[in-house]
């Protein structure tokens, strides 16, 4: 499918001089936005015990970026959560994804809002366990929130604060979640959101990643990936030392002393703990600017039946562990391996924390501002779903890693300050006193793929209720085929769009177009 790129001129933005850096005729997809600065709260909740009376007043300086080539007056304003990611890596989002679909469709302004913690919005200048202290779920709906109610657009003379303007929330992912949250805690200013892979029901361990790889993928690939698993915790449970050595070996990771590393550096290209480097399952996209095949490759390497000779002999290397049973694909998945995945890690130290090493305590415990660091605090206080290996039941990951794995990372990263401290292991409960599987609030959506690998955590897991009834006011979609967020995605033309997308994209518009028809009586219950 081929992009359909549009350009706009500079008739199309009115009077916005703020907003973007554009020349006439620049595409939709090239258009660049300029940083603007809102003063954010370091801290909403002065008096509460859990921020111990720390910064009571200060601010920071939170990034934002919005766009209002399809604005005109009375319309709504749509704001994209930027999540656990800069703001500019979110652009794609005005220029051809959803929040464009639903500016043209209304004729709405788009804005992204940076999250504390994340890209340029620090409150400090480096990320302490005491500086960490605000990097929390309420914190970061408030500031949702706060930003609405006092955001200003340069360029745009009337006021479009909430709630005397319609403010519509998206966000995906763990954005996601903080979107659902925004509109259950803050919807008397919000008027509604759209949740996108929302992981609104957490466990501090979740093996349940590999669910869609192992039941969608291709089956002779995943089969031969379970077998050749099976064997290599074989070898760990009967230590043989010398084969494991020789294993690793075969890998080009001989280097890797931690079983568990070594395990996570093979799963790379499926998906591991921690922070992989190939594109996996979860980067596969429907929108292929933004998707990559890679996943298949590995999976079409590990299963080829044309392997050349040199390669197929490796599957026999350790048949004598097996009573004679050949490890079918061993050769080419350790290939692959060496070919493809290595050189992804640029240092060539492969059992650097820069690559596939976890053991460096020491490197946890840089407190430079990176996503990295804010992301695996998110985890070590309140997300968890540290991936891990099924108890039981083919796998996909070593059953060498289990959440202690991750968990450590945390001792390590976080040591405890004067003002803050983090628990011994997620607090989870955070997010179901929302109402986990259950949670709802009037104008909240919620839209997932069923092929996602988050998906057992969101709204349509397998282990939610059934869910069988979808309103105007409490609107659901499971989207066949699709991965994470998909529907954040888009091409500048809907109808050119795959058919489970392209009604997904249709099924947005008319959900926002039915809530913005009965904003004003909702305005209007607000004043009485």
């Amino acid at each position: 499918m081929k992009l359909n790129v549009r350009s706009i001129g500079l008739l199309a933005l009115l009077q916005d001089v703020g907003a973007m850096r554009i020349r006439r005729d620049t595409a939709r997809d090239e258009l660049q936005y300029d940083a603007n600065y809102f003063d954010q709260k370091i801290n909403h909740f002065p008096d509460s015990e859990q921020y111990g009376g720390y910064v009571n007043d200060a601010t920071f300086k939170q990034r934002y970026y919005f766009d209002t080539s399809y604005y005109q007056p009375g319309g709504p304003v749509y704001l994209y959560i930027s999540g656990e990611t800069s703001g500019p890596s979110r652009f794609s989002n005005l220029q051809t994804g959803i929040i464009q679909i639903l500016m043209e469709a209304t004729n709405g302004l788009g804005v992204i809002l940076e999250n504390r913690y994340y890209g340029e919005s620090y409150p400090f200048n480096t990320s302490t366990t005491d500086e960490l202290l605000f990097l929390t779920t309420n914190q970061t709906i408030a500031d949702n929130a706060y930003f609405a109610q006092n955001a200003v657009f340069p360029g745009i003379d009337c006021d479009l604060t909430a709630p005397g303007t319609p403010w519509i929330v998206y966000g995906g992912s763990l954005a996601g979640l903080q979107t659902a949250l925004s509109i259950k805690v803050w919807g008397d200013v919000l008027y509604g959101g759209i949740a996108s892979s929302a992981p609104i029901k957490v466990n501090v361990g979740y093996p349940e990643w590999y669910n869609p790889i192992q039941k969608y993928a291709p089956q002779d690939c995943i089969t031969r990936i379970n077998k050749i698993v099976d064997n290599f915790d074989f070898l760990i449970a009967k230590n043989y030392t010398a084969a494991i050595k020789e294993f690793k070996a075969l890998f080009g990771l001989e280097a890797l002393t931690d079983h568990r590393d070594f395990a996570a550096a093979i799963a790379d290209p499926i998906g591991n703990p921690g922070f992989y480097k190939s594109s996996t399952w979860q980067e596969l996209n429907w929108n292929y600017t933004y998707g990559s095949r890679d996943f298949f490759y590995f999976c079409g390497n590990v299963s080829d039946i044309d392997a050349p000779e040199e390669i197929t002999q490796v599957d026999y290397a350790w048949a004598n562990y097996t009573n004679g049973e050949p490890w079918t694909g061993l050769g080419s998945y350790a290939n692959y391996i060496k070919t493809y995945v290595l050189q992804l890690c640029t240092s060539g130290d492969l059992n650097s924390n820069d690559c596939w090493g976890t053991q460096n305590a020491s490197a946890w415990a840089n407190i430079e501002n990176t996503s990295t660091r804010s992301y695996l605090y998110t985890s070590c206080i309140e997300q968890g779903s540290y991936i891990d290996a099924p108890k039981e039941g083919p796998t996909l990951l070593s059953r060498v890693i289990d959440t202690s794995y991750e968990q450590q990372w945390c001792t390590w990263a976080f040591p405890a300050g004067k003002y803050n401290s983090i628990p011994p292991s997620p607090d989870v409960g955070v997010y179901d006193n929302f109402g986990g599987f259950n949670l709802s609030a009037d104008r909240l959506a919620f839209i997932d793929g069923d092929q996602d690998v988050w998906n057992d955590l969101c709204y349509h897991s397998n282990f939610a209720p059934p869910r069988t009834v979808s309103s105007d006011l409490h609107p659901e979609l499971l989207i066949t085929g699709a991965g994470h967020h998909w529907d954040s995605y888009g091409i500048l033309d809907v109808e050119a769009e795959p058919q489970f997308i392209r009604e997904a994209h249709k099924w947005e518009i008319k959900t926002v177009k039915k809530w913005l028809r009965d904003f004003d009586s909702w305005k209007k219950s607000k004043n009485s």
